[in-house]
């Protein structure tokens, strides 16, 4: 696994596909979710209003719509929209994003802070969460870029990745990956 830290919006990101921490029914009304439908399109909460419910713990792949990924994961962190969530429910969809992902045969998988937003996880325990279940999948051959919206959430991963066994690259900047 090749790690990657970015500073800078997901929905600009060239990977494989984009996680979205989403609700079990698909809703994208806020947060990361609202910012990947507002870029890439209605089709993308269409199509996972459609493969709803999804369980926490369960991921589902959609079109992309406009975006410059190919699919869009939609990794359950909470069950209703705007729910407030543990960590227990960022290892689970992280998780659930990951197998996913592999078994798609994605080569790069970029993720958001999962839980940060309107779930109410604290920045760093979402941070060391992710990292504790990308060190179980270490061996796989998968690139995945951590895309933090802003400072905060940056320092968490980075912190979190240091104190990781996993090698890791650092960028200020949204681009290419």
């Amino acid at each position: 696994m090749e790690v990657f830290l970015i500073k800078g919006d997901i929905t600009e990101v060239e990977c494989d596909a984009i996680v979205n921490p989403s609700n079990s029914y698909g809703y994208m009304g806020g947060g990361v979710a609202l910012a990947i439908k507002k870029k890439g399109g209605e089709i993308i909460e269409k199509e996972a209003v459609e493969k709803a419910p999804i369980p926490v713990g369960k991921a589902v792949a959609t079109t992309a719509g406009n975006l410059k990924a190919k699919y869009v994961i939609h990794a359950s962190t909470m069950e209703k929209p705007a729910e407030k969530i543990g960590i227990d429910n960022v290892l689970k969809a992280t998780e659930a994003a990951l197998k996913l992902a592999l078994e798609l045969k994605i080569k790069c998988i970029a993720f958001p802070g999962m839980g940060t937003g309107v779930g109410g996880v604290k920045k760093e325990d979402a941070a060391e969460a992710m990292i504790s279940v990308f060190e179980r999948f270490k061996e796989s051959d998968i690139k995945v870029v951590l895309v933090a919206f802003d400072e905060e959430l940056y320092e968490a991963f980075r912190n979190a990745l240091e104190k990781s066994s996993l090698s890791f690259n650092l960028s200020l900047a949204t681009g290419s990956s």
